[in-house]
């Protein structure tokens, strides 16, 4: 079979075996990748999806649960992704949850428009449960969510300017730097996100980062002088310290 259709799928996947052997990461020469229960669409305006943050959304699901079983809730509740990219944890959050309004935000316009298209493709019933916002972490939010958030759940940058120089070069020449590299201590992002959640969370709500193993002393610190008095962390498949848990702010 010598037809047109054969020559062009022949060249189609000869340039894509010439991508990734130029290093692009296959995820995203494939351009979709599996998170959880959804497939999204990725490419170099955001992180590729990783087990770790699978685990960080499975414990934000736990808390979400934790919260609805708690009674006397007569409204569905609102949980918040900082920084979505890809929407990979906001996503997962509303496919896995039906009682939860998510909002999900972003300081990259090119990161919001993958997102968008994956939330397109979540179907209706799902999808309108889901609302996009851009700005720089909490400003992208309207004022009307102030003090009355369930749940803020973020995969922020937590890599230093030091360490980026150590990093994967796969990872270093492909991914996003913006998404990567939080400043001179990586802990940046995570203090802005922690000193200023009391203010967003109702009272009894919970914000759940995935941090840097290392981190996770100094970052539990900052949560408990953010005012937060149940600061647990939680460890990744492989037993690293993955993902902090901040609650008990009245």
């Amino acid at each position: 079979m010598a037809g047109g259709v054969t020559e062009r799928a022949r060249a189609r996947f000869e340039a894509l075996v010439d991508r990734r052997a130029s290093g692009e990461p296959l995820q995203y020469v494939v351009g979709r990748w599996g998170f959880r229960t959804l497939e999204l669409m990725v490419d170099r305006r955001v992180l590729i999806p990783r087990p770790e943050t699978e685990q960080v959304t499975q414990v934000a699901l736990h808390e979400l649960d934790r919260l609805a079983g708690a009674g006397g809730r007569d409204q569905r509740l609102v949980a918040v992704d900082l920084g979505t990219g890809s929407g990979a944890i906001a996503l997962a959050l509303a496919a896995e949850r039906t009682g939860v309004e998510v909002w999900a935000t972003d300081v990259s316009t090119p990161a919001l428009e993958v997102a968008s298209v994956n939330l397109s493709g979540l179907g209706g019933r799902v999808a309108s449960r889901v609302r996009l916002a851009h700005g720089v972490w909490w400003s992208a939010l309207p004022e009307n969510l102030r003090g009355r958030l369930d749940l803020v759940v973020s995969n922020p940058p937590y890599i230093s300017s030091g360490e980026m120089t150590e990093l994967d070069a796969q990872v270093a020449a492909w991914e996003p730097r913006l998404a990567l590299e939080a400043g001179p201590t990586g802990l940046e992002a995570v203090y802005e996100l922690l000193n200023a959640a009391p203010a967003w969370l109702r009272p009894g709500g919970v914000i759940v980062l995935e941090i840097a193993p290392h981190q996770a002393g100094q970052a539990a610190a900052m949560a408990r002088k953010a005012g937060f008095t149940e600061v647990e962390v939680h460890p990744d498949l492989s037993g690293r310290d993955r993902t902090l848990v901040a609650k008990g702010v009245p």
